[in-house]
């Protein structure tokens, strides 16, 4: 693993008024990061999709997040793929609505 990634999780939380609100938690990972295939590209843009990244991390690392950040740029997870007992693959994608 060579570079480093953010987990972001949303959590909900309750005030002192007791009124719920969302709250995202961080979680900094190693990874290792390439580029989708062009298979994946392609018939991820036919679902709609907009594959960019495939990061390879840790399974324990991961906790269901659906976003990461990965150089100052956030991206939706829409697969994970589990290579071995050692990898875990992370499929991200450029999404509207995730700033």
């Amino acid at each position: 693993m060579d570079d480093v990634l953010i987990l972001v999780k949303q959590e909900k939380i309750q005030d002192e008024f007791h009124i719920q609100h969302n709250q995202e938690i961080e979680r900094q990972i190693f990874c290792k990061v390439q580029s989708v295939s062009r298979s994946e590209f392609f018939s991820g843009g036919q679902n709609g999709l907009h594959p960019v990244f495939l990061f390879e991390v840790f399974p324990t690392d991961y906790q269901s997040e659906s976003e990461l950040i990965f150089h100052d740029a956030r991206y939706a997870i829409y697969r994970t793929f589990l290579k071995n007992a050692d990898t875990l693959e992370l499929y991200a994608e450029q999404k509207g609505g995730v700033q």
